[in-house]
């Protein structure tokens, strides 16, 4: 066999071994889709869950379990609360939020259409809560004797409920008409307090800015820090005319 013959035939033998290799080898493929959920894939999954046997739920209800009645019967159960039994104020006197809310006009201030005021004369103490509280309880204690009303100008605060209060703490068990009424102040002109109104028994009011006026003769005015006996026995000697209607209050201060 000559040189060229036997390199064709090892070339041929060469060949044929690399065809053999490719053919060997698998050519890749091309990927296909996602392919979809069947029963087999739903069947698989459900088996690698766990599963809850009814043994399971009895542990769990004498773990949990419901309390019986008689623990139950043991659980202390809220009362309502006793309003009765919460503190009560120093007095036991309730103050009327409305007559004080109302002022003057409540306590029988003169309506024009009527004959008079009252069947009787009126006695006015206007006071302020800048005065010292001992003379304020001083004056409460003598209009509870004499039957005389206080009067405010304003509320404390502009607060009613701290008006009440105040009130409450000046008066105590005392009874005594205490009211607000700004117009009061302007009807009579008054500047200072402690300052006292006795107005004549049956005095006719008439109607004016202030709500209703009285004419000039028909009150006493009494202005100072003193007492409303005090205050009474200046009328009678500056004013002789309203003696008979002071010493209607000043009577009733004795226990007369």
């Amino acid at each position: 066999m000559s040189a060229t013959e036997s390199r064709r035939r090892l070339f041929t033998v060469r060949l044929v071994a690399t065809l053999l290799v490719v053919v060997a080898v698998p050519c890749p493929r091309a990927q296909p889709g996602q392919s979809p959920v069947t029963d087999a894939d739903i069947a698989r999954a459900a088996r690698g869950q766990p599963t809850i046997t009814d043994k399971d739920i009895d542990a769990a209800r004498r773990k949990y379990r419901m309390p019986t009645e008689d623990e139950l019967a043991r659980v202390p159960v809220p009362s309502t609360p006793r309003i009765d039994a919460l503190p009560q104020p120093r007095s036991p006197q309730r103050i009327d939020l409305g007559a004080i809310a109302r002022g003057f006009d409540e306590m029988g201030a003169p309506d024009p259409t009527k004959a008079a005021v009252t069947a009787g004369p009126a006695l006015l103490v206007f006071v302020s809560f800048s005065m010292p509280d001992a003379a304020l309880e001083r004056l409460a204690d003598q209009a509870a004797r004499s039957g005389a009303t206080l009067l405010l100008r304003g509320l404390v605060e502009d607060s009613l409920p701290k008006t009440v209060t105040r009130v409450q703490r000046v008066i105590g068990q005392r009874k005594v008409g205490f009211q607000v009424d700004p117009q009061a102040f302007d009807r009579f002109s008054i500047t200072a307090t402690p300052s006292f109104v006795l107005i004549k028994d049956r005095s006719v009011p008439t109607p004016c800015a202030a709500g209703t006026c009285f004419a000039a003769d028909s009150y006493a005015l009494a202005a100072g820090d003193v007492s409303i006996d005090y205050a009474l026995r200046f009328i009678q000697r500056s004013a002789p005319k309203f003696s008979r209607d002071a010493n209607l209050f000043l009577a009733r201060m004795k226990g007369g």
